[in-house]
């Protein structure tokens, strides 16, 4: 059903539309079909209390609390920079990659939970029981960058680069990043890469279009970082629409390079927002020699659930039901694991990810080189391993099949799918 079955013919007519919607907002709503009223709801949603929290929070603090902890990490970003001090970065579009390391003070464990983000009440903030930037210094140059790894490279000179999702200001990626750092226990030398979002729930479509722009700034940061001397490992952990620009930038690093090097040792995806058919691809185009794929899925991910109505009806791989083909995708190194039944403090389901402490504390396993399957066979029971279909229509077939009935032809298919082609004709067509 379309919008334009409910416009009104004319002038007159877009006149009585604008006087209805400015005099009766509620005939104005009962306007949208079902679904778009729907989802318009769940992106309300999507940004709790963001029109009364206090903004421009990046200004550094005086003090920090004595028993807080406190995270240092590499920033950057292809946003407009801000001219207040407190924001740093607009979610418009800047013409250049900015450098910034960030500390953050995280309050004391007696005052918070694993998961949370407690965000300034006021400014400056209270780092007993808030979160607070202590300092911000701007990288000038490529020197100073590499001053900063060296200075918190852990022993095994690993790097976390973290890229966030839709409806994130910069000071939301930061603190978030700050902490699953904290939460997990990692001490990997935390990258983060925030690309323009508005971190508003309607700019949707904006924000898709910015990650777009951002794909060629992400290839070179994963490729500056995997060149470097002084990096060994380098693990990329992305959320929702930033599971989209990260495998967009491997495949473009496969495609320059050849091959995405092998430094780069671990992908997580938390709630991938991916049409299923479009990662099928980037997979393949990837190449042979891809990094593991950890995928963190949910079924009962409401936001990614309006994502695939907004996307025209196609799965999201992080929404999907892949059981039937977790052991095949394993075969391929890709793990999935479901955490449809895991407790979140998001209403959506979205962030399990960051605000679960099981998951964050797997998460953390898997950050220090441990397989999340390693020891975790009581927790894989519990939440379901699982697996996306993105094996295309051939497979679809057998999606509420327990992996033990799946034919053997049908395996093959998925291998097949997920395999790069060798460009031969059959039957008149030739595999993509």
């Amino acid at each position: 059903m379309t919008l334009s079955r409910f416009s009104l013919p004319g002038r007159n007519g877009a006149r009585a539309a604008q006087r209805t919607t400015r005099l009766y907002p509620i005939a104005a709503i009962v306007a949208f079909p079902r679904r778009a009223l729907a989802f318009l709801v769940v992106l309300t949603f999507l940004a709790p209390g963001c029109a009364t929290r206090v903004e421009n929070v990046l200004q550094p603090a005086e003090v920090a609390a004595r028993d807080a902890s406190r995270v240092d990490m590499l920033v950057a970003t292809t946003r407009k920079p801000s001219e207040s001090p407190g924001k740093l970065y607009t979610g418009e579009r800047g013409t250049a990659i900015s450098l910034n390391s960030v500390a953050v003070s995280i309050p004391p464990d007696r005052n918070r939970k694993i998961g949370e983000v407690q965000w300034p009440s006021r400014v400056p903030p209270n780092p007993e029981k808030e979160f607070a930037v202590l300092e911000v210094t701007k990288a000038e140059s490529e020197r100073q960058a590499l001053e900063w790894f060296r200075k918190n490279r852990n022993s095994k000179r690993q790097v976390l680069i973290f890229v966030h999702g839709f409806n994130n200001t910069y000071a939301d990626a930061v603190f978030r990043l700050a902490q699953i750092v904290h939460d997990s226990g990692t001490d990997a030398a935390p990258i983060l890469f925030t690309w323009p979002s508005r971190g508003r729930a309607f700019d949707y479509l904006y924000d898709k279009e910015s990650a777009n722009y951002s794909r060629r700034a992400l290839e070179d940061l994963i490729l500056q970082v995997a060149k470097s001397p002084d990096v060994q490992d380098v693990t990329i952990l992305a959320h929702s629409m930033g599971g989209w620009l990260a495998a967009e930038a491997l495949r473009g690093v496969a495609m320059r390079e050849k091959s995405i090097p092998a430094k780069v040792s671990n992908v997580i995806l938390a709630s991938p927002d991916i049409d299923i058919d479009v990662f099928r691809r980037q997979f393949v185009e990837m190449g042979p020699k891809r990094p593991h794929f950890a995928i963190l899925a949910s079924t009962r991910d409401k936001a990614l659930g309006a994502s695939r109505w907004l996307s025209g009806g196609v799965d999201r791989v992080g929404g999907s039901d892949l059981r039937p083909y977790a052991s095949v995708l394993e075969e391929l190194g890709v793990s999935v694991i479901d955490t449809s039944s895991v407790a979140s403090n998001d209403p959506l389901g979205h962030n399990t990810f960051a605000d679960s402490p099981e998951v964050v504390r797997l998460l953390g396993r898997r950050l220090a080189g441990q397989s999340l399957a390693s020891g975790e066979a009581t927790f894989a029971d519990r939440v379901g391993v699982a697996a996306a279909n993105f094996a295309g229509s051939a497979a679809r077939v057998a999606v509420a099949a327990p992996v033990s009935v799946i034919s053997g032809e049908a395996r093959e298919v998925l291998k097949r799918e997920l395999t790069p082609s060798t460009a031969q004709m059959v039957d008149g067509q030739i595999a993509y």
